[in-house]
């Protein structure tokens, strides 16, 4: 499945501003852009808009949901039975406030105000706020991550996605050489100084694990391979070589 970006607003209620936006800081960038400049959405992008929604839903600042989706050990499937557990509880209050109103049409004097009560919810959103931070969030990268970030404008996360783009093609531009080659062990080099400058510091262990997560994490893979199909997979072997020398 492939929507443009008014299809995906239609479809989400998230508006085109707001993608636009998401793209602009990296949070969520389209799969592939035409010729012409449309934006286009796959299923790996629609299902990261929901991620990212989920978080909103407990108030995470956007910096901090691009941090968190960004660490190689974020587990989706953690997150969604998470995020589900706190969905149930907002169904079986929305439950309660519908079985009061019918009370209360049929003629029934029932004074009840709990089923208003926010609390057991709110609880809940700061205790898996707390337990996201603390899977997430209490690495030294993350912490950096989010220091170094917080503060970009809208001007130097254009620049940080226009470089990033530039070290990916330049890395499809010399697949044709061995990934051992000096060009692209030199790219490399280039790519871990890069995240250093930018967010936190890139050692060769974080950096293998990025290199990992660029093949097996199908929306890094599309996204890279964007520059030429095997792109993700030959930037990932380039990385485990410049790694264990």
């Amino acid at each position: 499945m492939e929507l443009k970006i008014n299809e995906v607003a239609k479809l989400t209620g998230v508006t085109v501003r707001t993608l636009h936006y998401y793209d602009e800081i990296g949070l969520l960038k389209p799969s592939k852009i035409t010729e012409a400049g449309y934006r286009i959405y796959d299923e790996n992008d629609l299902f990261t808009l929901q991620q990212i929604l989920f978080f909103k839903e407990l108030d995470f600042p956007l910096t901090e949901i691009k941090n968190i989706m960004q660490i190689p050990s974020f587990d989706k499937l953690k997150a969604l039975k998470a995020h589900k557990e706190l969905l149930t509880k907002k169904r079986e209050r929305i439950d309660k406030l519908i079985t009061l109103v019918d009370n209360t049409i049929k003629g029934e004097c029932d004074m009840s105000f709990k089923e208003f009560n926010m609390t057991e919810i709110e609880n809940m959103k700061e205790k898996y706020a707390k337990e996201v931070k603390e899977r997430w969030g209490n690495s030294s990268a993350y912490k950096e991550s989010e220091k170094k970030t917080k503060n970009y404008s809208k001007e130097q996360w254009q620049k940080i996605d226009e470089k990033s783009k530039d070290i990916f093609k330049a890395f499809a531009a010399n697949m044709d050489k061995d990934a051992h080659s000096k060009e692209v062990q030199e790219l490399v080099k280039e790519w871990q100084n890069f995240i250093t400058t930018n967010f936190y510091n890139c050692t060769n262990e974080i950096l293998k694990c990025l290199g990992i997560m660029y093949v097996e994490d199908e929306r890094f893979k599309k996204n890279i391979d964007q520059n030429g199909h095997g792109t993700a997979e030959f930037i990932s072997k380039a990385i485990s070589i410049y790694c264990t020398k």
